[in-house]
């Protein structure tokens, strides 16, 4: 396989995992059966292995569909690594995230995932910070 039809279906999951993080619903052929998940958030860490474990801890944190309104894919040796911001409704309000993943490939699926996220933002924080500090760029 060439690297660039290396790239391109690196590229195509990744295009497929934000698929599955504005969905809830991962499309066929995303994650490998022993997918394992590692999630950091400001002040926890949570595991997962397995399919179904990993879909769980999804769930558990962000139980309703949303949005990945901007991206940045980097293709790396062994998977990607992706930068998104994740916006959703859940709970009467607007919620805000920002994560880092950076998903290794186990048999062209997504085998093992390292997730570092900004812990979800309310709306009063949402407002709070931007009353607070001007961003330079979005």
């Amino acid at each position: 396989m060439t690297t660039t039809a290396l790239r391109t279906g690196t590229e195509q999951l990744a295009a497929r995992f934000v698929e599955y993080l504005e969905t809830g619903t991962p499309p066929e052929g995303l994650f490998h059966p022993e997918v394992f998940c590692d999630l950091t958030l400001p002040q926890w860490r949570l595991q997962a292995e397995g399919r179904p474990g990993a879909l769980a801890l999804r769930r558990a944190g962000h139980p309703t569909p949303g949005t990945v309104p901007r991206h940045r894919l980097d293709t790396t040796a062994t998977g990607f690594v992706i930068e998104v911001e994740e916006r959703w409704h859940q709970g009467g309000q607007d919620w805000y995230c920002r994560e880092l993943i950076r998903a290794d490939l186990r048999d062209g699926l997504i085998g093992q995932l390292s997730v570092y996220c900004t812990g979800d933002w309310d709306a009063e924080q949402q407002r709070r910070h931007a009353a607070e500090v001007p961003l330079l760029r979005p």
